[in-house]
């Protein structure tokens, strides 16, 4: 046991990343640490990366630079680097070469091994690299301190075979793995049973779930089956891909009380040849399709989406393909992201790369295009009164707090704290691009 020691945890990335942390602090917790948001106090640093976007990659090599100073003043620190980034070989070797200050690196599939891990360095004194290619068996049981006593992640799968030809997970996250629905079941009813309100269930494309079950559970049946738990109240999915969206899982959306009137359905573009060179399978008459039958089926649904600005080869033409989409889905918001070259995706070797000015300005005129469509998503809402789960103080104004309603729409209202972990009924009355405004209705 570590009894005393104290550990910091910084994560870069998505929420599985975010809930690999809470994996991560869980089994230090159990080993006798305590978390700490002080740096100069720690006796363990642990960084978990992202290699999705170039951004958080360069953040993670500044915040490892800045570490030397803590390592020379207290030897006995131990810096450990896990994540995404550590899964390409790469990358580790830049680790070895300029931060010989880094104690221990870990991947994706091996945090399960921490303990034993932390043990090797203990003994060996020197950096230590271990990191799996891929685990073929789902490691359960695995102690996890949630960030919230009220909504939690559960992971329903874990890997992707999608291979998009922009995306490096497949070759961080391994390919794609479902749990037990027991397991899930499991789970989700223990952190009901706990008090938690919402959960979220988290696959790199949960429309693929139970693929590589005996029993091939579909994911719309996974959802029915946690449906019928007491004490949830509410139930989020993140990812799903438009090629796999089921008018099964539609239906379980719309019948399904607890399932959340949010579906997350990345397009990243509107253009079928970009489409096609991104190895989505399906085309932008098939995705407008789609976002029809669901909108027919579920009239309040919001929809959000991802979308890719500046694919290799995107001309003008298949731009105006993209900001077609966006007029006619008519997003309540979405995820844009300027395209960065990822070492190791087919994309890219891909010749005729766009020009970083150019994909600046069709970023701009993408926003000036949906900004306008989510305010007046918006501005529906406004009079009308909606279920918030309160879960903090906003950051940009303590006298109010901050919660989602049952669309995913971010809303802020005064209210005390101990409505947090609450859901609260909201009036709104008024309404921004991103954001809306309320007053408790009681």
């Amino acid at each position: 046991m570590k009894m005393n020691k104290k550990y910091l945890i910084t994560t870069w990335g998505c929420q599985m990343n975010e809930h690999d942390s809470e994996k991560i602090e869980g089994i230090l917790n159990s080993l006798g640490y305590i978390a700490t948001s002080d740096k100069e106090k720690a006796d363990l640093i642990i960084y978990n990366t992202c290699l999705v976007r170039e951004n958080a990659e360069l953040k993670v090599y500044g915040n490892l630079g800045e570490l030397k100073r803590l390592k020379r003043e207290n030897p006995n620190l131990i810096i450990a680097i896990c994540g995404c980034m550590m899964q390409k070989e790469e990358v580790r070797l830049v680790i070895k070469e300029k931060y010989s200050h880094v104690d221990l690196i870990f991947g994706t599939h091996n945090i399960h091994k921490l303990p034993e891990l932390l043990e090797d360095h203990d003994q060996k004194k020197n950096m230590l690299v271990d990191v799996w290619e891929d685990n073929e068996e789902i490691v359960e049981g695995v102690p996890t301190k949630r960030k919230y006593d009220f909504k939690a992640f559960i992971n329903i799968m874990y890997g992707c075979n999608n291979f998009c030809t922009y995306c490096i997970v497949p070759y961080t996250r391994g390919r794609e793995k479902s749990r037990e629905p027991e397991d899930i079941l499991e789970e989700a009813l223990k952190l009901s049973k706990e008090g938690y309100k919402e959960i979220t269930l988290l696959g790199q494309n949960v429309n693929s779930y139970g693929k590589t079950l005996d029993s091939k559970l579909t994911f719309a049946q996974l959802l029915h089956m946690l449906n019928e738990i007491d004490d949830l109240e509410r139930i989020r999915f993140m990812t799903s891909h438009p090629k796999d969206l089921s008018d099964d899982l539609i239906n379980a959306i719309k019948t399904c009380e607890k399932v959340s009137n949010h579906l997350h359905l990345p397009f990243q573009s509107g253009s079928n040849r970009i489409l096609k060179k991104m190895n989505r399978r399906y085309t932008k008459e098939q995705y407008l399709s789609l976002v029809e039958k669901i909108r027919k089926e579920i009239p309040d649904i919001s929809l959000t989406t991802d979308i890719i600005v500046g694919f290799p080869e995107e001309t003008e033409a298949d731009f105006e393909d993209t900001l077609e989409v966006v007029r006619k889905a008519r997003f309540d918001s979405a995820f844009t992201f300027l395209y960065s070259i990822r070492e190791g995706t087919p994309a890219a070797d891909m010749e005729n790369q766009v020009p970083d000015e150019i994909k600046h300005q069709r970023f701009q005129k993408l926003l000036d295009t949906l900004h306008p469509i989510s305010f007046e998503r918006n501005k529906e809402l406004i009079g009308k009164t909606v279920k918030v789960l309160a879960e903090d103080f906003s950051k940009n104004d303590s006298t109010k707090l901050s919660g989602r309603t049952d669309t995913n729409r971010l809303v802020h209202f005064k209210g005390g704290d101990d409505l947090i972990g609450k859901i609260v009924n909201v009036k709104i009355l008024k309404a921004k691009t991103w954001t809306l405004e309320g007053e408790i209705d009681v």
